[in-house]
């Protein structure tokens, strides 16, 4: 009675101490803590900082001079006033031209929009691969659960076959055969182990959490659920809410406020300033003076730059075009991956799993009451985990077409 108590306790102690994981779970805590993701949303508060500094206006200009004149002769005389006789101070205040600021900002803020929906469109991205991970996980635990199935029934049959050496009814070498499989399928189960483990450290490294899978428990069935798709109507989905199209036809409208701004840069700016003088010496004076600065448009009004941002505006117009073109791609691939692994999950549903199950279990029988060889009974053992893992392959294929396909649409990050 005491073992058992000790093995319970053990056991509800380890349960414990398991982090139970599910999808939603990982999503939320990789929207949170993904590396990645922490350092793009920098970029949201770049450009806050960037239409602050656009709305400044220039600063004023303060120039502050002292001369002295025959400093190194006969110093100050009636004659010459030398000496240190005067200082002056200048203040110029620029004066933007053309509508700078306005333009500097509408610029800076477009740049805003844009960098929010590339933000919007890392998040898809991340989404995507925390869900193609925790299928990963999941198909991983599945193959671990099937090898573990596996090696226990090999390991009956050793059991068996053991008894039946002592007792005389079977010869050594089938035993040793059965020892020999029940070995193989411990490799398999190893193998599967390490699959787990680095899907889930995977996962781990997109939720931002430390790279150690030990004591990580994915729970959580893959899904199954049969929505109806229409490939033509989740391309309009996508045309309307990918944030990776709306942000390149964002910055379609922030390619013409650079050119805007461009031209008001080519509008040219003066400056007004004021003079304070005071001269020293036997006749001591003051004077003060008023300045205007401004340069000549003669050769540079800024036609370069006017020129690159309209190319831009054209170059923004043919990545919205190929971009679309990508997209129609995307949904007519990942709508042909749904159909196929739909229609392969079926197929092994009715065909292939049950029939292999009846198999296996009527040549394990068969096996055990010595009606069929060892070779047989093996055989069987690994058509139906075959057909099991095919199965189990299918099923995670059919649930990462489903979010292939919702994230082909834009789905879950709309703006």
């Amino acid at each position: 009675m005491k073992p058992r108590l000790f093995a319970l306790i053990f056991v509800c102690f380890a349960a414990l101490r398991a982090d139970t994981l599910t999808l939603d779970m990982a999503v939320h805590e990789a929207l949170e803590k993904n590396l990645a993701l922490m350092a793009e949303r920098h970029n949201i508060t770049i450009a806050d900082a960037r239409i602050i500094q656009a709305a400044l206006k220039p600063n004023p200009v303060l120039t502050y001079g002292q001369d002295y004149q025959n400093v190194f002769g006969t110093g100050v005389t009636a004659e010459n006033n030398g000496g240190p006789p005067e200082w002056n101070t200048r203040v110029d205040i620029p004066i933007e031209r053309g509508g700078k600021l306005e333009r500097r900002v509408e610029l800076a803020k477009a740049q805003k929009s844009v960098t929010e929906l590339q933000l919007l469109n890392t998040i898809r991205g991340l989404l995507f691969d925390v869900q193609n991970a925790f299928v990963d996980a999941q198909a991983a635990r599945d193959s671990l659960a099937l090898a573990r199935e596996n090696l226990k029934s090999l390991r009956d049959v050793v059991t068996i076959n053991e008894a039946r050496v002592k007792a005389g009814d079977l010869a050594e070498v089938e035993l040793q055969r059965t020892r020999i499989a029940a070995m193989q399928f411990e490799n398999g189960v190893k193998q599967a182990e390490l699959k787990l483990r680095t899907s889930v450290t995977k996962l781990l490294l997109l939720m931002g959490r430390p790279a150690n899978a030990d004591g990580i428990d994915i729970t959580g069935d893959l899904r199954s659920e049969r929505p109806v798709f229409v490939a033509e109507q989740v391309k309009e989905e996508a045309y309307q809410k990918r944030p990776d199209l709306l942000a390149l036809s964002r910055d379609r409208v922030r390619s013409q406020s650079d050119i805007r701004l461009q031209i008001a840069e080519g509008k040219v700016d003066y400056s007004v300033g004021v003079l304070y003088h005071h001269q020293y010496g036997y006749s001591s004076s003051s004077s003060m003076g008023f300045f205007f600065q401004t340069q000549l448009p003669v050769w540079n009004r800024n036609q370069g730059e006017i020129e690159r941002a309209k190319r831009e505006e054209v170059q923004v117009q043919a990545r919205v075009k190929a971009l679309e073109a990508q997209i129609e791609n995307e949904v007519r691939v990942s709508y042909d991956q749904f159909l196929t692994s739909r229609e392969l999950v079926d197929r092994i549903e009715k065909q292939l799993l049950g029939n292999a199950k009846e198999v296996r279990d009527i040549t394990e029988y068969s096996y055990r009451r010595g009606e069929a060889s060892f070779v047989e009974f093996l055989d069987a053992q690994r058509a139906y985990n075959d057909a099991v893992q095919s199965y189990n392959d299918a099923r995670a294929d059919y649930a990462r077409s489903l979010y292939s396909l919702e994230t082909v649409a834009g789905r879950g990050v709309n703006p």
